[in-house]
């Protein structure tokens, strides 16, 4: 691989990662200061924007961005759970390298928590990556 294919490479994650719908002019900027560390813990906890806030239209949008991450994630864990043992009926060594999979989804997942906490904190509504597309919570 040349230097130049792994800075493609690179450009093409960092395009994933950043190039995403932004909605913040779709909100107040009264109820995105007001709420943005409420919508940024969302992200730990989904559900906390809908009872500490529940008329925050900003704080509902990092909600539902939560819950499609939570949503992702347990899928994924499902997904790779019942790979893993199908592959430890065969021998222990597809199902060792597979579980790999797992410390890749961790690191995804971390990454997709702290990108949107960060879009919280900075007063931005951008969807995550891939994933933020699906509108749960109204």
């Amino acid at each position: 691989m040349t230097d130049q294919d792994h800075n493609n490479n690179l450009e093409g994650v960092k395009d994933l990662l950043t190039n995403t719908k932004d909605n913040t002019g779709n909100y107040e900027k009264a109820d995105i200061e007001k709420n943005k560390t409420i919508a940024a813990l969302a992200y730990l906890i989904f559900f906390l924007p809908l009872i500490c806030c529940p008329n925050s239209k900003f704080a509902r949008f990092h909600a539902n961005q939560s819950l499609d991450l939570l949503l992702f994630s347990i899928a994924s864990n499902i997904v790779l759970s019942v790979i893993t043992n199908i592959l430890l009926s065969i021998t222990w060594r597809l199902a060792f390298l597979w579980s790999l999979f797992y410390g890749v989804l961790g690191l995804v997942t971390l990454l997709l928590i702290i990108l949107g906490i960060m879009n919280a904190l900075n007063e931005k509504a951008k969807e995550l990556p891939v994933i933020g597309k699906f509108t749960i919570i109204k």
